[in-house]
C-alpha cells in the first residue's frame, strides 16, 4: 500500500483515539486497509438486523438497489456524529445527480449499547428519518461480528469506547461490496461516482428507452469541481447526438453508394451478356 494511503487511513483511526490512549495498542492502519480492501467482491449475508423502532431489518429487503453502508456508535462524541452529518450533505447532492436510486444504512456496531432507543436518539439529532431510504440498525453481537467482517470493517474495544476505521462501505444492488469509502469528509465524487456507476449503469444489453436513456446520463452527468456538484453536461449530449447521427448519415451515403456500384455492375454484366 502507497504511503499516502496508508497515512490518510491512519489519520482516520488517530481521529478516533484520544491522547490519553496514546500508550493503548492501537490498530495497525495497514492491516485495517488491507482487509477492508480485501472485502471488495465479496457478498454480505442476509442478516437480520433490527431498526431504530425496534422492528427486524432484514438485508435481503434491501436488495435490488446500491446500498450505502455507514459504521459508526452511538456513544461517540468525535468523528461518528461528524461523519453522519457530512454523509448526509453528500447524500442529498447524490440523489440530485443519480436520483433516488440507492439506499442508505447506518449501522451501529456497538451491540451492548446501540439499541433502538439509541438509535433513535442519534438519527433524531442527525436528521436521518427525514430522508427516504435512510435506515438505522444495529444486531446482536454474533450477527454485528459476521457482518463487519464481511464489509472488511476493523475496530478495537478501548477503555469502553472503540478505535475504529472511518469506513462508508458502497453495496451494488446484490448486496456485493462494491467500494470503501474512509474519512470522515472526502470529495463528493469518491461517493457519488461509483453510485453513478450502480445506478445509472457502465453498461446496457436493453435497448428499452429507459435504459439508453440511463446510459446517456451516466456518459453525460460530469463533475464540477468550482461547485462541488455533479450537472447534466448538455454539450457531451449534444455531441453524442450529433456524433451518432453523423455515422448514421455517413453510413447511409456509403450503403447507397455501394448498392449504386452494385446495380451499375449487374447492369453492366447484364450488356456484356446480351452482346455476346
Amino acid at each position: 500500500m502507497g504511503v499516502l494511503k496508508t497515512a490518510c487511513l491512519a489519520a482516520s483511526l488517530l481521529a478516533v483515539a484520544p491522547a490519553a490512549w496514546a500508550d493503548t495498542p492501537r490498530l495497525d492502519a495497514e492491516t485495517a486497509y488491507e482487509q477492508s480492501q480485501a472485502a471488495i467482491g465479496g457478498r454480505v449475508s442476509d442478516h437480520v438486523l433490527t431498526d431504530h423502532n425496534g422492528r427486524p431489518l432484514a438485508l435481503a429487503d434491501l436488495r435490488g438497489k446500491p446500498l450505502v453502508v455507514s459504521l459508526v456508535y452511538t456513544s461517540c462524541a468525535t468523528v461518528c456524529p461528524i461523519t453522519t452529518d457530512y454523509l448526509r450533505e453528500q447524500v442529498v447532492t447524490a440523489r440530485r445527480a443519480v436520483g433516488d436510486g440507492f439506499g442508505i444504512l447506518t449501522f451501529g456496531f456497538d451491540a451492548s449499547g446501540d439499541r433502538p432507543a439509541q438509535l433513535a436518539a442519534f438519527a433524531g439529532t442527525h436528521d436521518l428519518t427525514g430522508i427516504d431510504g435512510w435506515r438505522i440498525a444495529s444486531a446482536d453481537p454474533e450477527t454485528t461480528a459476521a457482518f463487519l467482517a464481511e464489509l472488511g470493517f476493523s475496530y478495537a474495544t478501548l477503555a469502553g469506547s472503540f478505535e475504529h476505521v472511518t469506513q462508508t462501505s458502497i453495496l451494488d444492488a446484490d448486496g456485493t461490496v462494491y467500494r470503501q469509502i474512509y474519512g470522515e469528509a472526502f470529495p463528493p465524487q469518491v461517493l457519488i461516482q461509483p453510485l453513478k456507476e450502480l445506478v445509472l449503469g457502465t453498461h446496457t444489453r436493453s435497448l428499452a428507452p429507459q435504459d439508453l436513456w440511463n446510459r446517456i446520463n451516466f456518459l453525460c452527468t460530469v463533475y464540477n469541481p468550482l461547485t462541488g456538484a455533479y450537472r447534466f453536461d448538455y454539450g457531451i449530449f449534444f455531441g453524442i447526438f450529433f456524433g451518432a447521427a453523423s455515422l448514421l448519415l455517413t453510413g447511409f451515403f456509403i450503403l447507397r453508394l455501394w448498392l449504386e456500384r452494385r446495380r451499375a455492375l449487374r447492369s453492366l454484366r447484364g450488356r456484356n451478356e446480351a452482346a455476346s
